[in-house]
């Protein structure tokens, strides 16, 4: 049985002491979870030590990077590698956020060496896409999600995508207040199972993870996360406060 997760994206959100606060009260907050269901905060980079510990005494609360460089060391001022996550019990990482893709001009080439990197790394790859407005209005999404599939993770073994979570972002639906209806979450999500299945089969495809990233919020939680292809969500603004991210994590079934 694939996992259902929710995983909450914090950005670049929140202090020290925000953070701290928030996990402490995740960690209160948060009873035992079922063996197919996980939780998992995603901080900025400089919280995770703190964030990692206060977790660590939690009931199944973990801890995933926002980003990480594909290379293992370097003269790369400001990145974060893979080992430096890993040595501090990380073993998660976002890559391909929209935000990343918009504003830092990550394409899937990069996101490609980022995937190995991570993967290389024993390092599980929650990887990010999704369509903008202009392309679902001139119906070229599905494309696009394909592409963005196919160019970063179609090179991979069947194996390794026991690391590998999909978290579909339409970006038109992040941080808008839009949303997309349970129902077009569900066609996308149907859609990349079903090009995951041509390439890889059923069996690799039916165990993905594939979570839904637009405006998730308690109030469309279980309905969104009731369609059959939907598995859980990566969670933005809702994440960063502890009674709306947990009935989020409570509209798990």
């Amino acid at each position: 049985m694939r996992k259902k997760i929710v995983a909450g994206n914090w950005k670049m959100n929140l202090d020290k002491n925000q953070a701290l606060a928030l996990t402490n009260d995740l960690v209160d907050t948060l009873c035992d979870l079922p063996e197919h269901q996980r939780v998992m905060v995603c901080p900025p980079s400089i919280h995770l030590s703190s964030v990692v510990e206060v977790a660590s005494g939690s009931k199944g609360l973990e801890v995933g990077g926002q980003n990480m460089h594909q290379a293992r060391s370097g003269a790369y001022t400001g990145e974060i590698s893979g080992a430096m996550l890993k040595s501090y019990g990380v073993n998660s990482v976002l890559l391909g956020h929209s935000e990343r893709r918009a504003y830092f001009h990550e394409d899937n080439s990069l996101l490609r060496e980022k995937v190995d990197a991570a993967l290389a790394m024993g390092i599980e790859v929650i990887y990010c896409f999704g369509e903008i407005l202009e392309e679902r209005e001139n119906e070229t999404h599905f494309d696009v999600v394909s592409s963005q599939l196919q160019e970063a993770l179609f090179h991979l073994e069947a194996s390794q995508w026991n690391r590998v979570v999909l978290a579909y972002e339409p970006v038109w639906a992040i941080g808008t207040g839009r949303t997309a209806s349970p129902e077009q979450a569900q066609e996308m999500h149907a859609h990349i199972r079903s090009v995951l299945t041509d390439t890889y089969g059923t069996e690799c495809a039916d165990g993905v993870s594939i979570l839904y990233g637009g405006s998730v919020k308690p109030d469309n939680a279980k309905e969104i996360f009731s369609q059959p292809d939907v598995d859980g969500g990566l969670i933005g603004g809702a994440s960063l406060k502890t009674e709306d991210f947990m009935a989020i994590v409570a509209a798990m079934s």
